[in-house]
């Protein structure tokens, strides 16, 4: 029987936080310099796509098959935990790499990984907590979680610059010291999820099929999912708006100082994420999950066509672009802390695991159609119409989330 839940900021949501800042800051500093090692190592540029979808893909299905087997064996702690253990295990494989193929089977290991723990996490943190209190611990968390995605990055970047000051056998070796380093907050990770959290064990279900049990999650979790899923397919990756931002300010800068720039403008998006992402947990609370994500949503339509626009007019204003990442930080942060809460709405909590990894499922597969989608659109046609018709998606999918009954 689950224990009863106590305040909301406990030692368990304390502890998904603490382990989730870490384990983002152990991989998102491979993300920020995979792309250079991969140059040096004289691997195209059109292998990094390959490798960062295939990896995308297997995480979003991963995270179904991980909530159905959490719900029906239990053991939930223990599959985090090894989630967690498998980005240092990733990062081990891509410190040794010497060229593409031995990078592909890191990332798919650390992917792997991610896609096993999220939804169980999330899971054993929503029935931590009261109902009335979702958004908010949902809210410190991902704010946690993004803290590690901005210190990461920037931490990576700086002892890159160091490490190229020291003496080496060949350009790749400062790129392996960094991947080498981040094995420290990985193994911290793993060791924060141990000691801090404290699963509520949900009863093991074996008699749990995985077919009928997705044919009996609830209709208007199934709608809500719909919704996700269409305005997913609008919501492309942000690593296209920090293209977008190099391509505006390139004229105006030249293209090294502008793609400084624009990176600079990615870690602006995150800092915006981690100081909306309580006071977002905390308005939900307070005015009703779904109607603070639906407003998230129509902040998502609002990016993608803030873009398209910026591409019409040429814009080259800093100001602009700031504001376009001021946006689409915000709209994120709602995005990513109220999803969970509103499927913990909707859900049995027999079936919370479960439920969880087909929010993860829908969310991914939507968003690798959309981020190809968008960027084949852009080559082909325009910038303008790419964004233009994302905003479009984007805009149903909001207005099919709006409608989606309570009941």
């Amino acid at each position: 029987m689950s224990a009863k839940p106590q305040g909301w900021l406990n030692r368990t949501v304390l502890g998904a936080g603490l382990t989730s800042a870490l384990g983002d800051f152990c991989y998102e500093t491979t993300t920020v310099i995979l792309p250079g090692f991969l140059a040096v190592l004289g691997v195209p540029a059109a292998a990094l796509g390959i490798i960062e979808g295939i990896a995308d893909a297997i995480m979003s299905f991963t995270k179904m098959a991980a909530g159905y087997v959490a719900d029906r064996f239990g053991h939930r702690k223990v599959l985090v935990m090894i989630g967690y253990g498998l980005t240092p295990v990733g990062q081990v494989l891509i410190a040794l790499a010497l060229g593409w193929p031995l990078v592909l089977v890191g990332r798919i290991v650390s992917w792997f990984g991610k896609g096993l723990r999220g939804p169980l996490r999330d899971a054993i943190v929503v029935q931590s907590i009261t109902p009335e209190t979702r958004g908010r611990a949902f809210g410190f968390h991902r704010a946690m979680d993004t803290t590690g995605a901005v210190a990461g990055p920037l931490l990576g970047v700086a002892l890159l610059g160091w490490a190229q000051g020291l003496t080496w056998e060949n350009a790749a070796g400062p790129f392996r010291m960094v991947f080498w380093m981040t094995l420290i907050p990985g193994a911290l990770a793993v060791l924060a999820f141990l000691t801090l959290v404290k699963d509520p064990e949900q009863s093991a279900n074996p008699e749990l099929k995985f077919f009928s049990t997705l044919r009996g999650l609830p209709a208007r979790f199934r709608d809500y999912l719909a919704a996700v899923g269409i305005f997913g397919v609008g919501d492309f990756s942000h690593t296209l708006l920090v293209l977008a931002a190099t391509q505006l300010l390139t004229p105006k800068m030249g293209v090294v100082h502008a793609a400084q720039v624009a990176g600079l403008l990615y870690v602006w998006r995150n800092v915006v994420q981690v100081a909306t992402s309580y006071p977002v947990g905390v308005l939900a609370d307070r005015y009703g999950q779904r109607a603070v994500l639906v407003a998230g949503y129509a902040l998502g339509v609002l990016t993608a066509a803030l873009t398209a626009l910026a591409f019409a007019f040429a814009a080259e204003s800093l100001a602009v672009l700031a504001a376009i990442f001021f946006v689409a930080g915000l709209y994120v942060a709602i995005q990513e802390a109220l999803e969970p809460t509103v499927t913990a709405e909707m859900v049995d909590q027999a079936t919370l695991s479960t439920s969880y990894g087909a929010l993860g499922t829908v969310n991914g597969a939507s968003k690798f159609v959309s981020s190809a989608a968008v960027g084949l659109l852009w080559t082909v046609i325009s910038p303008v119409f790419s964004f233009g018709l994302a905003a479009v998606l984007m805009a149903a999918g909001t207005l099919w989330l709006a409608n989606v009954r309570d009941h």
